[in-house]
């Protein structure tokens, strides 16, 4: 984790101190099932929880240099911590059931920390859709000047979009809360299956179906593919707000705080530097995507090359994009809006978006389709080399006037027609759930 992109409540989660306190959590949790089952004395968990551990992960990882084995390395330092109860640990456990467990408990809790924040992003996308759902932009598809539609529909669009990413991050986190206590090959040699669902349901989690010595990698390989999605639905709109601020189509740009400096050297400049992160930072959380799949292709029961993997990519991941829903939330809760500059745009297209509209009524008057479209497009391209506006252009034409009169042709020029649904469409976004 880069400390610049890490969250504080991430760093603590994902800390070494953290990690090895879920190992043990884990632990006592089988262990009390154990207890029920007859198989552990009653009273050990109890009796190792009493003595309140202080785990020292300097310790753990002084013991590792010697064993090359974490999970032992662990067990030996509660043992010296914990006495002699501490022999009915890991009692016919394997290391995975202590790894896969623990690591479904700490993508839960970093899943529910990123949901947050993601309720807070699509909080602010949902006030800024609803208050410019009326204001009017020209819409452009290939980056040209299209046909109108409103600031509050495009961030509507964004807003329908996080929405669907929430569901499938909740969907994916659901697939995670899983874990295993089920042995070496998971075939619950020195175990039982009740057994291991009473320990899990103490950890908040459910047996995996069929595991192997390990929890199956597709499971994971959903989570960091929803993670990724997550990311790439704010680099969409990241991208938008960049060409937004562009100097010659000024319609919206990031807050400049007082005191802020946009260049070293350039002290006129004013940057998505925002923007431009959550485009960077998008490419590491989709990137992490997949390793995610390569991992699920073990061999047979297990092999560790997963291992290595996941050590990077769930702290990384996870952490990235809680500081993403961070930034974008604030970018879009400080976005300056710029509606004069988006009128003047509409009018730089010299109405040439009511093309369709004249198409139309072309058609509707009789005109075959791709006849009618010849008519329009010719008077369309003349008023884009600067010969008259479009409208005079059609008012004009012998063959476009002997089909409609200019009263006909004015009713095609509506802006507010054209954006008579914008309201129903940003209503829609807003109510979904």
């Amino acid at each position: 984790m880069v400390p610049r992109y890490t969250p504080k409540d991430f760093e603590t989660l994902w800390s070494s101190a953290t990690r090895y306190a879920t190992w043990l959590e884990v632990e006592l949790a089988a262990c009390e099932a154990m207890e029920d089952e007859g198989l552990v004395p009653k009273g050990t968990a109890a009796a190792i929880r009493a003595k309140d551990l202080k785990l020292d992960p300097e310790r753990i990882e002084t013991i590792e240099r010697t064993t090359k084995h974490d999970v032992i390395a662990f067990l030996t330092h509660v043992e010296e911590l914990a006495g002699a109860d501490a022999r009915w640990l890991h009692r016919g456990m394997t290391s995975s059931d202590v790894l896969d467990t623990s690591l479904a408990m700490l993508l839960v809790r970093a899943t529910d920390a990123i949901l947050e924040r993601l309720d807070g992003f699509l909080k602010a996308l949902e006030r800024r859709a609803r208050e410019h759902a009326k204001t009017p932009m020209i819409g452009r598809s290939h980056g040209i000047f299209a046909e109108p539609v409103t600031f509050g529909i495009v961030l509507a669009g964004h807003l329908a979009e996080m929405k669907r990413a929430k569901r499938r991050l909740l969907a994916a986190r659901a697939e995670i809360a899983v874990g295993k206590i089920a042995g070496a090959v998971g075939t619950y040699a020195h175990l039982s299956p009740e057994l291991e669902r009473k320990a899990l349901a103490k950890l908040g989690l459910v047996p995996e179906t069929v595991s192997t010595q390990v929890v199956a990698r597709d499971r994971h390989a959903a989570f960091f593919t929803a993670l990724a999605v997550v990311a790439a639905g704010m680099e969409r709109l990241a991208t938008n707000v960049r060409h937004w601020q562009r100097t010659e189509v000024g319609e919206a740009e990031e807050h400049f705080t007082v005191g802020q400096k946009g260049s070293s050297a350039m002290p006129h400049k004013r940057n998505p530097i925002l923007s431009e992160n959550l485009c960077g930072l998008a490419r590491i959380v989709r990137g992490y995507a997949t390793p995610a799949l390569e991992n699920v292709a073990l061999w047979h029961e297990r092999d560790i090359s997963h291992s290595s993997v996941e050590r990077y990519i769930a702290p990384d991941a996870t952490a990235t994009l809680a500081f993403m829903l961070d930034r974008a939330r604030g970018l879009v809760d400080n976005l300056v809006v710029y509606p004069e500059n988006m009128k003047k745009n509409l009018e730089r297209a010299g109405s040439l978006f009511f093309s369709e509209a004249v198409l139309l009524a072309l058609v509707e008057k009789g005109k075959p389709r791709q006849e009618a479209y010849v008519f329009v497009q010719r008077n369309a391209m003349k008023a884009f080399h600067g010969e008259g506006t479009f409208r005079a252009n059609l008012e004009a034409d012998a063959d476009v006037m002997a089909l409609l009169s200019k009263e006909e042709i004015a009713r095609c020029f509506d802006l507010d027609h054209a954006l008579r649904f914008a309201e129903t469409i940003v209503e829609r976004a807003l109510s979904e759930g």
